[in-house]
């Protein structure tokens, strides 16, 4: 029997009926999907009680937030993370349901997104994880993460899209957008200022109003102006003396008032703090805070959340305006018709041939190129691997270890893991040996496993020992998913390599020369040993197809083209967060004061001349570019016009690539201290050996502009500049300037 859209409207008002309704003559306006949203939920929030406005506010379960039963209402799913949709949670408490069928894709890691600097790979991440969450009936995913890269030790880098903030409001709006097609919203997170985990829930942040504005709000305003994000998460940490999650000037009067945002401020689990400054600062869901009293991990129901009981009964006392109710009711009601009440939302789909060629087609443009040099003067660059290798041996933990596991919400159950390991295999066959060289313990969350130096020094021989017999050696190491890692919770506390690696590879280098070292993590990582390794691989967080990525960059199949979203510098102190005393970075306990201000990342870099050991931006290729001489359609430009800017740029090398051209802006005199330059524009070509393309880009007023804190607004003093055209922060290939009049 096929059931219409008629029956299904009758079928609710009689439920409705049945279970003291209100009789109404005809269909409720809120089950009209003819009806814009607008009229729908004004409908709704006319039928509704002020217990049931209430009640929209605050969570039913983790991962669950209510709907209206009585008007057949439904309730909200939402569900961790970016990277792909999360295995189903307990009603009450953060234990695993241990259903079976809830293994999902495991898309690679942000940081991997974001260094494809490819709009068109974002576009596919967020089709594809929105069809996946369909699929498992979720309304709302908690990401895409845009906080900004400052320091290589936060724990939660890897969840986020680096250091710069046009790079990542470029790369989130077609994630967001794309998901949102499908009637899955996107929560953009953590609003704002959540730059580590140490201290997390309580340091309170000081930041200029300029370092607010053009470091750490843009890509969270591109992710709500552009590509219309229905929700956002607050973050646990005080901005200014007030937590996130109700914070007044964050959320009333930038993003709701500056921004016009329309849609559900969620809080981070357990964000909220006082129930007043939930209701009137901004908040509309608190999740997270309790649980329902139903086990041992909470005396609290859920109606003992700030925005349950004590929020309901401080309106009762006219504390709270039934204004602020209703504008809360109207924007969940508003987030229910774009998800759970649209019905021309299509179904899902999980783990798919699609799904699992677009996580390797972001792995293959994701992977970074780090270093690829010729192991003597009379031989070829050790990359792609020669065809004739006889012996592969492949060494390293990383190699076969799952790293979807771990790592705190972010934490994926897959279906299917292709390894490292198993891509080269897959390729190689039986000329591919493996030895772990290292272990780094079990995927635990706060916890850490000891490994016996025995154990340690065992493993490094043995790898040593097989070493010596191979045509090339392929060290898979970096970080992973524990605890003080890559992982939520904590920030690292080291920035060198754990677990002996560093050891490992100076001890397999002195034995074998054709040493290849892929880098999995999510961080940069100091490198004193990088003059020993010929060749350097950021290989990030690859997800379910990861290991076939991997495999296809070493092969050669695919010709790298990713390039690095942050900066690695050569020491901590060499990074502007650490360049100052611990009030920096991690603060004192309390409260943290950005010292670095604006200069973050390969501004810092470059404006006070300190070498990065690798730039942001970079990233090599089998194939070379050569770059011709930009020019510009006038030597001037004024404030309401623009400037064209064209460059050449052709393939020069024997093998097709793709190549990112980066267009970097710099002041050459200011009343304020600005960067020496500033990403502004980037394009990704692909171009076939011998071929040339013109790269053209707009240079517009708003290319040059600073926020001043004396006016409260952006501004642009008349003078010289500069455009920077290369291929990465420091490969800079030609040099335009001209005059803003």
């Amino acid at each position: 029997m096929q059931i219409n859209v008629t029956m299904k409207k009758n079928f609710l008002l009689a439920m409705m009926m049945c279970f003291g309704g209100t009789a109404m003559a005809q269909t409720p306006i809120y089950l009209d999907d003819n009806q814009s949203i607008e009229v729908r939920v004004q409908d709704a929030l006319s039928r509704m009680t002020l217990e049931e406005k209430v009640r929209l506010s605050y969570a039913q379960s983790k991962f669950s937030s209510p709907g209206v039963p009585r008007l057949g209402i439904p309730e909200l799913y939402w569900s961790d993370g970016p990277h792909g949709v999360r295995m189903e949670i307990n009603w009450n408490d953060w234990n695993h349901a241990n259903w079976t069928n809830d293994s999902i894709t495991a898309f690679p890691a942000l940081t991997a997104l974001a260094a494809t600097w490819n709009p068109v790979m974002s576009a596919a991440y967020g089709k594809s994880i929105s069809e996946e969450a369909l699929y498992r009936e979720k309304d709302v995913m908690l990401g895409p993460g845009v906080n900004i890269y400052r320091t290589p030790l936060n724990g939660r880098n890897f969840e986020y899209m680096g250091e710069d903030p046009y790079l990542a409001s470029v790369m989130v709006v077609p994630y967001i957008q794309e998901m949102q097609k499908n009637g899955v919203a996107a929560c953009v997170k953590h609003y704002a200022l959540n730059n580590q985990e140490t201290w997390r829930n309580h340091i309170d942040v000081q930041v200029s109003e300029r370092a607010l504005y053009e470091i750490y709000l843009p890509a969270f305003k591109a992710a709500i102006t552009k590509g219309g994000s229905w929700t956002i998460m607050g973050a646990y940490n005080k901005i200014a003396g007030t937590h996130a999650c109700h914070n007044d000037r964050m959320l009333n009067q930038i993003l709701k008032k500056d921004w016009k945002f329309d849609g559900v401020v969620v809080s981070d689990w357990g964000g909220t703090h006082d129930t007043k400054e939930a209701a009137l600062n901004g908040l509309e869901v608190e999740m997270g805070s309790y649980t329902n009293g139903l086990t041992s991990e909470s005396d609290f129901g859920y109606d003992d959340y700030y925005l349950g009981k004590a929020y309901l009964k401080m309106i009762k006392d006219g504390q709270i305006p039934e204004s602020v109710v209703n504008d809360k009711a109207a924007r969940i009601l508003r987030l229910i018709f774009r998800t759970s009440m649209n019905r021309k939302k299509p179904f899902g789909s999980i783990c798919t041939e699609a799904h699992y060629a677009a996580a390797e087609a972001i792995g293959n443009e994701g992977i970074v190129l780090l270093k690829n040099a010729p192991v003597t003067k009379k031989s070829s660059a050790l990359l792609p691997l020669k065809k004739d290798y006889q012996n592969i041996l492949v060494v390293g933990d990383n190699a076969v270890r799952k790293l979807n596991e771990g790592g705190g919400s972010s934490e994926l159950k897959v279906k299917d893991m292709v390894s490292p390991l198993d891509g080269l295999r897959a390729i190689y066959g039986n000329r591919v040996k493996y030895a772990q060289g290292y272990t780094a313990g079990k995927p635990m969350y706060g916890n850490a496993d000891v490994i016996s130096k025995e154990v340690e020094d065992k493993l490094r021989e043995e790898a040593v020992a097989m070493a010596k017999e191979a045509d090339v050696v392929i060290l898979v190491g970096g970080l992973n998913k524990n605890h003080f890692q890559d992982c939520e919770g904590g920030d690292r506390q080291q920035y060198g390599l754990p677990f002996g690696q560093v050891q490992l590879i100076e001890e397999l280098q002195a034995v074998n020369k054709n040493l290849v070292l892929v880098l999995l993590s999510g961080n940069a990582v100091e490198m004193p040993w990088v003059d020993k390794v010929p060749a350097i691989v950021q290989g990030w967080y690859l997800g379910s197809m990861g290991g076939k990525s991997i495999a296809n960059v070493l092969s050669g199949k695919v010709n790298p083209s990713g390039k690095l979203p942050f900066s690695f510098p050569v020491k901590l102190t060499d990074c502007g967060a650490h360049a100052f005393d611990e009030l920096s970075y991690p603060g004192d306990g309390i409260k943290q004061v950005y010292k670095e201000d604006i200069l973050v990342g390969y501004r810092w870099h470059d404006t006070k001349k300190i070498p990065a050991a690798f730039a942001f931006g970079h990233g090599l290729s089998y194939t070379q570019f050569e770059y011709g001489k930009a020019i510009a359609s006038a030597k001037k430009m004024t404030e309401d016009g623009t400037l064209e800017i064209a460059v050449k740029v052709k393939n020069v090398g024997d093998v097709a690539g793709k190549e990112v051209v980066q267009l970097y802006i710099g002041d050459d005199k200011c009343s304020v201290v600005r960067p020496l330059k500033e990403l502004k524009h980037f394009e990704k070509i692909a171009l076939n050996p011998g071929e040339e393309k013109t790269v053209t880009f707009t240079v517009t007023v708003d290319d040059l502009k600073f926020y001043d804190d004396s006016k409260k607004d952006w501004m642009a003093e008349t003078g010289k500049f500069k455009a920077y055209i290369g291929s990465s922060s420091t490969d800079i290939r030609t040099i335009v300037p001209f005059v803003l009049e």
